[in-house]
């Protein structure tokens, strides 16, 4: 069965060869527990070491700042819910975005059930944060503010910068997600000031199961898990030996292909950008037009379903309507809400994101097949 052209890269990547390649051995020869103290553990230690500084490396952090974990959400939570731990006896203010990911507003609100203030600042009509907004959200005791690097659905990339020095002038601790936006664009925890960072590793052509919290030296966060002293003592349970070696590999790739891979992956979008718009009047962008991911095109076809014209085109074209994370399928997306689009705009929605495996003859394609399929639908008279 020949599969259709991929364009979901945001929900998940390929196992880049030269990382699956890179674990292989830690699956068939290299056994050891890091942990143990004979050779064949003192091997996996001295490896997942490695793989921490390659992470760091991409992020300009050290290495012992890294803390690996399970996967982006298990950062987000221990972000959020360590950081509750170590300062609810004194702070106990939370400030997130409207469009922050599950894995942000969950916690969030489960720390608003324990009796914590949680502000919510809105986004503009891009799905901009406002800095002034949560300038004016920071109080004496706010422990935490967190608001994602950059929206997993419609691409935008958020002032972090200016944030975190709003927030650090406060005497407040700044969080960002940077899932979505690692190995895409050039992070550097200094450049961004903030004091945890969250990481996943498939995102970047790593494999699932994977992900890190970059928690600067120095900051105070408790464990929200309890068991033996992993991952200075913040996540505790054997090492994932392998995903390990080939998070780390994956990140080594990204930050030796950045800025480059930026260039390929915009000129991708663009030109499907390009073609959509020139074949479907009424066609809107949707998200930033210029602080947004190189790979992301969130676009909204009018007088459509977005999730029926997916469904037309399933056997050419694979991508979805918004994130992956989200339990209602069926539901308008909190994005979409939170920027303010009407239910129109918001029904036609489709994200478009690709990725350094997509080509450009793959994207003339899907671009055909996507606009016959609207003119097809509009012609039967369906939506």
């Amino acid at each position: 069965m020949k599969l259709p052209i991929y364009l979901d890269y945001n929900a998940t990547t390929p196992v880049a060869p030269e990382v699956a390649a890179a674990i292989r051995p830690w699956l068939e020869d290299h056994f050891g527990n890091p942990s143990s103290s004979h050779p064949y553990g003192l091997r996996a230690r001295q490896a997942v070491a490695q793989a921490r500084r390659h992470v760091a490396a991409l992020i300009g952090a050290q290495a012992d700042e890294i803390v690996f974990t399970g996967s982006a959400t298990e950062a987000d939570n221990l972000a959020l819910l360590g950081i509750a731990r170590a300062l609810g006896e004194r702070k106990r203010h939370l400030v997130i975005s409207a469009v922050e990911h599950p894995a942000i507003m969950q916690p969030a609100l489960h720390l608003r059930q324990l009796g914590w203030d949680v502000t919510i600042v809105p986004v503009d009509a891009t799905g901009r944060v406002v800095v002034a907004d949560v300038a004016a959200a920071l109080r004496a005791d706010t422990a935490l503010v967190s608001v994602m690097h950059a929206n997993n659905e419609v691409g935008t990339i958020q002032p972090v910068a200016e944030i975190a020095a709003a927030a650090r002038a406060n005497g407040t601790l700044m969080h960002t997600d940077a899932a979505q936006s690692a190995g895409k664009v050039t992070i550097d925890v200094a450049a961004l000031g903030v004091d945890l960072l969250t990481l996943a590793g498939h995102k970047f052509y790593a494999p699932k199961g994977v992900g890190a919290l970059y928690v600067r030296s120095g900051v105070p966060i408790q464990q929200i898990l309890f068991g033996a002293d992993q991952e200075h003592g913040l996540r505790p349970g054997t090492e994932n030996v392998p995903y390990l070696i080939g998070f780390g590999e994956a990140a080594r790739i990204a930050r030796a292909h950045l800025p480059q891979a930026a260039r390929h992956l915009a000129a991708l979008r663009d030109t499907l950008h390009r073609r959509l718009r020139d074949a479907v009047p009424g066609l809107m962008l949707n998200g930033h037009p210029e602080h947004r991911l190189p790979n992301t095109l969130h676009v909204s076809f009018p007088g459509v379903s977005g999730r029926a014209l997916l469904a037309a085109v399933a056997d050419a074209v694979a991508a979805s309507v918004g994130s992956a994370c989200h339990s209602d399928a069926a539901a308008v997306s909190g994005v979409l809400a939170a920027m303010g689009c009407d239910a129109a705009r918001a029904r036609g929605a489709v994200r478009l994101s690709v990725g350094m495996n997509t080509t450009m003859a793959e994207i003339e394609k899907a671009a055909t097949v996507l606009a016959d399929a609207l003119a097809q639908r509009n012609a039967g008279g369906r939506s």
